[in-house]
């Protein structure tokens, strides 16, 4: 019992250990590369297609657009800087919504924990992950900060095939930079975020132009 324990003991604090550092990492390293992307190239080889290029560019958080922050928070977490990483009065609401509607949970997720997924975990459905990206957004809150949470998550969240981040949006879609964008178009790529790989900006359907307009309203 006292092996199981010892060992117990010591795969936990290594596990604790290993998952402070790469946190940690991130408050100096931009990473170049992360699991979403190696998940992405792994579903097209499966399914016998060819993956896009990966298209990510970085931007630093003071020459990211104002207007594009702004809708970010709008579309996807309206009280970002006033939660710890977990918002737990979306999630009561989104819970009181499954029970009405008979729908599964959804629309809890903070900026936090979506960058958490996409820096460290995969995309997908289970306990085990949500354990994890709970774990790792209290981790991200602790040691990095408000402001650099939000830069990694401009420059690294999947906005359409093989693209992450503004900067490469920006180029991709407009052939501009991002700082060349207007609020239209910085409107559409907010309102893209829960679905990159079904909707896009350039042939937006009914329901992004829908987001794009609320999205617009809401920042007035």
């Amino acid at each position: 019992m006292k092996f199981f324990i010892r060992w117990g003991s010591f795969l936990l604090g290594g596990f604790l250990l290993i998952t402070i550092l790469e946190v940690t990492t991130l408050k100096f390293i931009n990473p170049p590369y992360t699991p979403m992307m190696g998940q992405r190239w792994i579903e097209a080889k499966l399914s016998g297609s060819q993956s896009p290029p990966i298209r990510q560019q970085w931007l630093a958080l003071k020459d990211v657009p104002p207007d594009f922050i702004r809708f970010v928070l709008i579309a996807e977490d309206q009280r970002f800087f006033d939660h710890k990483g977990l918002d737990w009065k979306a999630l009561k609401y989104c819970l009181k919504r499954s029970q009405l509607t008979g729908k599964p949970v959804r629309g809890a997720s903070t900026i936090t924990m979506q960058c958490a997924r996409t820096v460290f975990l995969w995309q997908g459905r289970s306990y085990i992950r949500k354990g994890l990206e709970i774990y790792y957004t209290m981790l991200m809150e602790w040691i990095l900060g408000k402001q650099r949470i939000l830069e990694l998550y401009v420059n690294l969240i999947e906005m359409g095939p093989g693209i992450y981040g503004i900067r490469a949006a920006a180029k991709t879609y407009y052939h501009v930079a991002a700082e060349k964008l207007n609020r239209r178009q910085l409107a559409l790529l907010a309102g893209i975020l829960p679905s990159p790989l079904k909707w896009s900006p350039l042939k937006p359907n009914a329901t992004l132009l829908h987001r794009q307009h609320r999205i617009l309203r809401e920042a007035n």
